[in-house]
């Protein structure tokens, strides 16, 4: 496994945007090409493939929203591994490349996430990282994890 991260660009939007979670994961994330509008429209987030090589495996969107708490917040956003890819090592493995890209980019201690409950694989790979429930409820009522990256266990 040669895990890296890449921009979003057009050298490789067509494929980001073949990317696809697993049948029945559907509702728990939006699609790479709502991501990628959405993106396009907020210039806070930032879009990126996951590759393994030269293979795009998964995506994510991340940003830093300064109106946020005190100093702002790290939102890590957008998460997916390709369905074909799901299964082999990859969640943890990017979540772990994406919080360390993350804390080097934005030099934040604390990132945020949100989850919506029904996505019990999700919840138990945040956990098992580290991520634990702040009590808090995003826009979309998906429930907030949060992680101290220099603090995790």
């Amino acid at each position: 496994m040669s895990l890296a991260i890449r921009k979003v660009d057009s050298s490789n939007y067509k494929e980001i945007l073949e990317l696809r979670v697993a049948k029945g994961q559907e509702s728990f994330i939006e699609t790479t090409k709502e991501c990628l509008k959405e993106a396009s429209e907020d210039s806070r987030w930032e879009p990126v493939g996951i590759y393994d090589g030269d293979v795009p495996i998964g995506f994510a969107m991340y940003g830093l929203f300064l109106q946020e708490g005190k100093r702002g917040r790290v939102w890590l956003d957008r998460f997916l591994i390709s369905g074909d890819y799901q299964r082999r090592g990859y969640g943890e493995a990017s979540i772990k490349l994406l919080l360390h890209h993350l804390y080097k980019k934005y030099e934040y201690d604390v990132i945020y996430l949100s989850v919506y409950d029904t996505n019990k694989g999700a919840i138990a790979l945040y956990q098992k990282l580290g991520f634990y429930f702040n009590g808090e409820l995003d826009i979309n009522q998906e429930k907030v994890m949060v992680i101290n990256y220099k603090n995790r266990s």
